[in-house]
């Protein structure tokens, strides 16, 4: 299911925004990462620079003190840049100088090494203070006596800067992420815009221009090398399309003499006086023959408009009313025992009325096969469309065969005698010519028979 859920969220997205995505996620995991580790340094420097003041005014001060504390007083006050606050204990561990800052308090500190031992310690000191204080504990040797240095600083500064650091990235990185993954939308599209031209000439390339080729960079990269690929294929695809047009329209055209040979000694045998047997084998072979025919004259008109010819041949004005009446005669005369209502209302359109005579024909043989006892034809104008509604009683098409059945050599029944099952042609040539007259040919949703129905641009 995540699965599932994952690849259609990628194809709505599409190349160019998850290629967005993933590099603006990409930055921004890495700059938290450098953030965090730039912190984590920027920390220790800090700190280490808070160490080396405290102690480098620690040592000062004792050194002040072990040569008979002369200038005290300026050693005590801080100087401008200077932060530290510094108190000197005597041996008693008696408060006997300190800072201004410091006056009047104890000692900041419980640590009192041993003479030239140093002590660093942390402590909270008295005051409006939001962060401890880094104090460093040195004792020395002085012409008065043992003397006990404490000097500290708060570590309020490192906060402050840490604070302005982590600002300055909680701004930037997101900035930066953005930036990225825009600057990767651009060039991502302006990347991908070959592979868009090439989309959209392949899909205007059909059966009918198949000498249409993919545009091919001049970059040499490997969309080119793709657009090539897909060129060569072509090219296969066109050569491959040529020979079995090739074939079939050679087959059909060679087959028709012999077949023409074939029913006109099967007319000859009929009219002679044969036994019953010999009868019955002439009559099948008249039969086969004429489906043979039938078949041929099928593959032929199909390798005609595959191969780019239209099969609208004449343009005139067509009443569909006279064909449907013509064809109702016809399947009347052959098939006698069939239940054949029609409504006809004068519609007229403009195209070819051989072809469309074809069309309604085959339409109709096939309603005539699957019908169990009936077939009804309505012609009817609806707004400005011609349409031609061809019923019958049969068992229902169902929902998933109502677009397959017009493929080529496809039927639906179970049997596949010559008698019952048909070519399989008649449907597509009727959508074939019916497409070729701007017009549509589709199938009813029926529970209960079957009915296709012709929709053609009035006149």
């Amino acid at each position: 299911m995540l699965v599932s859920l994952r690849r259609r969220l990628a194809a709505r997205l599409g190349v160019r925004l998850r290629s967005a995505l993933a590099a603006a996620v990409v930055v921004a995991v890495a700059s938290l990462i450098a953030g965090a580790v730039l912190l984590i340094i920027a920390r220790g420097i800090l700190v280490n620079n808070v160490n080396t003041a405290v102690d480098d005014r620690a040592s000062r001060l004792a050194a002040a003190l072990a040569g008979g504390g002369a200038d005290l007083s300026s050693l005590l006050r801080p100087s401008a840049r200077d932060h530290t606050v510094v108190q000197v204990l005597d041996g008693s561990g008696t408060v006997v100088a300190a800072s201004d800052a410091l006056a009047g308090q104890g000692p900041i500190s419980p640590l009192r090494p041993g003479v030239g031992a140093r002590r660093t310690d942390e402590h909270w000191l008295p005051g409006d203070h939001d962060d401890p204080f880094r104090i460093v504990v040195l004792t020395v040797q002085t012409p008065v006596g043992v003397r006990t240095v404490l000097a500290g600083e708060s570590l309020d500064s490192v906060d402050d800067d840490m604070g302005a650091i982590a600002a300055v990235l909680a701004l930037g990185l997101p900035l930066l992420a953005a930036v990225v993954g825009a600057a990767t939308f651009l060039f991502v599209g302006r990347t991908l815009r070959p592979v868009e031209a090439m989309r959209r000439q392949a899909a205007l390339i059909t059966s009918s221009n198949l000498h249409e080729r993919l545009p091919v960079p001049a970059a040499g990269d490997e969309i080119a090398a793709l657009a090539e690929t897909m060129n060569t294929m072509l090219d296969r695809i066109e050569a491959a399309s040529a020979a079995q047009k090739r074939f079939v329209g050679d087959a059909s055209h060679e087959l028709r003499s012999p077949l023409a040979t074939v029913q006109a000694n099967a007319d000859l045998l009929d009219r002679a006086d044969l036994p019953s047997t010999a009868a019955r084998s002439v009559g099948r072979i008249r039969t086969e023959s004429a489906r043979m025919a039938r078949l041929v004259e099928d593959l032929l008109l199909l390798a005609r408009f595959d191969d780019g010819g239209s099969l609208r041949r004449r343009v005139q004005d067509v009443d569909l009313d006279d064909i449907v009446y013509t064809e109702r005669e016809r399947l009347r005369l052959e098939r006698p025992g069939l239940s054949l209502t029609v409504t006809l209302d004068p519609v007229r359109v403009t195209g070819d009325a051989d072809a469309l005579l074809r069309a309604v024909r085959n339409l109709l043989d096939n309603a005539a096969r699957h019908a169990s006892s009936s077939v009804t034809v309505a012609v009817a104008a609806v707004g400005e469309t011609a349409e031609i509604v061809i019923a019958n009683d049969g068992p229902p098409i169902r929902s998933a065969d109502r677009d397959r059945i017009f493929g080529r050599f496809v039927r639906l029944d179970d049997s596949r005698s010559r008698t019952d099952g048909g070519s399989g042609l008649g449907l597509a040539i009727a959508r074939d010519i019916v497409t070729a007259h701007g017009g549509t040919l589709t199938v009813d949703d029926l529970a209960e028979g079957a009915a296709m129905r012709i929709r053609l641009p009035l006149s």
